[in-house]
């Protein structure tokens, strides 16, 4: 019998996850079947009923995507450095008994910046806006990539600010509101990982922050040109990109944490993007 893996996430008809993983699958000959599960929201405990019948049927991992992962967090018995930092987990192993919980979105997200992009972050400077989960899931690999300067903006500037504080970065990591950006000057990379993508809507970003010789980074994906995106063309960036090699990178991750072996992801980034314009 193939080894047991899944997604589990409401909704959860989008994803792109079994796909991802079946070509993983196919190109590493590795035995395993991946499925998607819409798990339950109510009640509370439900969706740790829902991982624990997985694990017991003989399931191996799992993948875990909104609105889980801080539950996939708690629910785990040892749980990552980034993921503690993050407080949400979106991928789980099953060993012995026991729940591990990792979170693979910030290194994901770097390694498409650094491999795929070709743009180390090697003492740039970087704006990230936002202050949620995707946001301390990226803190640690972007502060191991060393830029020179990481600034976190976001419309509530004591969230952003108290996330800095739990990190040491020997000042190299700054936050502020959106409107301290007017005076900050430009950026190499420009990460819009807030959720104003997802409803059409542009976070209060000067065009002032974006280099045309730098990088700006969506974390949204399929959406074509994001109200973020033509912000930075019309602001002369040519250099612009979606997360969906973010999704596949972090998906080879917890392939390789799985098991072992760690797949290519060009064609498979190749196979899901959608052109920007």
């Amino acid at each position: 019998m193939a080894d047991q893996y899944a997604v589990i996430g409401n909704p959860i008809g989008h994803t792109k996850s079994p796909l991802i993983h079946g070509l993983f699958a196919e190109e590493t000959q590795q035995d395993m079947a991946y499925i998607a599960v819409e798990g339950p929201r109510d009640p509370e405990d439900a969706f740790a009923s829902v991982v624990h019948a997985f694990a017991a049927s003989g399931g191996k991992g799992m993948n875990v995507t909104a609105p889980f992962k801080l539950q996939a967090y708690l629910l785990a018995d040892e749980r990552s450095e980034r993921a503690a930092l993050a407080g949400a987990a979106n991928a789980l192993m099953f060993r012995d008994g026991r729940i591990f919980a990792e979170n693979f979105d910030g290194i994901g997200l770097l390694r498409d910046i650094e491999v795929n992009l070709e743009q180390p972050l090697r003492g740039k400077r970087v704006l990230i806006l936002g202050a949620g989960g995707a946001v301390r899931g990226a803190l640690l690999p972007f502060i191991a990539a060393g830029p020179s300067h990481v600034v976190l903006a976001n419309r509530d500037a004591n969230k952003a600010r108290s996330l800095v504080e739990k990190v040491d970065a020997r000042g190299m990591l700054s936050a502020g509101g959106y409107a301290e950006l007017e005076t900050m000057g430009r950026f190499d990379l420009v990460v819009n990982a807030t959720s104003a993508s997802l409803t059409g809507d542009l976070p209060p970003v000067p065009p002032s922050v974006f280099s045309p010789d730098g990088v700006a980074y969506e974390l949204a994906y399929g959406k074509r040109l994001t109200p973020f995106l033509r912000l930075a063309r019309n602001a002369g960036v040519r250099n612009i990109a979606d997360g969906v090699g973010m999704l596949v990178e972090q998906a080879a991750e917890a392939f390789f944490w799985w098991r072992g072996v760690r797949p290519g992801t060009r064609d498979v980034i190749d196979k899901l993007t959608v052109p920007l314009e």
